[in-house]
């Protein structure tokens, strides 16, 4: 089963679609997809998200970006609240982004807000989404303090060194790969991908962002998770049906909330 385990449905460009979210998801499921998962990066946005579960095959999660500093989280209730519903399978996205914020003050809110979500995904038994960049040893260090290794999670759009996803895999996290693996300059992610044992990998697209080769510089769509797939599985030998199965077996035994039968349909002829 191929499986976009991450992307943002509210932030898609539908203007080839005519404004229809649905028409976007059928196009992926033409593409063969045959789950999504939703993500959050800001709780406000929480209701459309989850009015996109109502389709089969559509889940969601609920959390807050790092870089969305007016809304991070101060305590775990809404958290809670948001992931009672049966189609939020995960928390986050969450974590430490030093990248395009050097604020120390910042850095400590977002610990904070990181600490929250770790603590509400062990305490719910739900998998962690964790957006990490240019904060290696603060994001492990955290995950180690309040996570819960029995549940775990993943490090999404993974672009840090092995050492780094080494670290995760002894904490249960899955490293999902993003259309940044088709870019020239990804040498090291690529030996990275070829390096990691196959149970320890998921993809995605993070669309509407980092749309893969050959489409990059073009918004990204789920659909296109086919492509990072294809690569995924060319770096490391195997078949794309083998690729397929191993990964969805690897979100299905994290992602443990999402039905493997709950699965896309059409809409209506295309």
């Amino acid at each position: 089963m191929l499986i976009d385990t991450h992307c943002h449905l509210d932030m898609l460009d539908l203007a080839p679609y005519n404004n229809d979210i649905n028409a976007a998801i059928d196009a992926a499921y033409q593409q063969g997809v045959r789950q999504l998962l939703s993500i959050s990066v800001d709780l406000n946005k929480m209701d459309t998200i989850l009015g996109f579960t109502k389709r089969n095959g559509v889940y969601a999660s609920c959390g807050v970006h790092p870089l969305q500093s007016d809304g991070l989280v101060q305590d775990d209730s809404l958290l809670r609240q948001y992931a009672a519903n049966p189609n939020v399978i995960a928390i986050g996205e969450t974590g430490l982004d030093y990248f395009y914020e050097a604020s120390q003050e910042a850095h400590e809110e977002q610990k904070i807000s990181f600490m929250h979500h770790l603590q509400a995904a062990g305490a719910l038994g739900l998998p962690v989404i964790v957006h990490t960049r240019s904060a290696k040893q603060d994001t492990l260090s955290l995950i180690k303090q309040y996570g819960n290794p029995d549940t775990a999670g993943v490090l999404h759009c993974f672009t840090e060194d092995y050492d780094m996803a080494k670290a995760a895999l002894d904490e249960n996290y899955l490293i999902s790969i993003s259309g940044i693996v088709t870019f020239k300059t990804a040498e090291d992610l690529k030996e990275t991908v070829r390096k990691l044992p196959l149970e320890s990998l998921i993809v995605e697209t993070d669309a509407p962002y980092l749309a893969p080769v050959p489409y990059r510089g073009k918004k990204n769509e789920p659909k296109y998770v086919s492509e990072v797939a294809q690569y995924v599985a060319d770096l490391k030998g195997i078949r794309y049906e083998a690729l397929l199965e191993a990964t969805a077996a690897n979100f299905h035994r994290v992602f443990s909330k999402a039905n493997p039968k709950n699965q896309l349909e059409l809409t209506a002829p295309h």
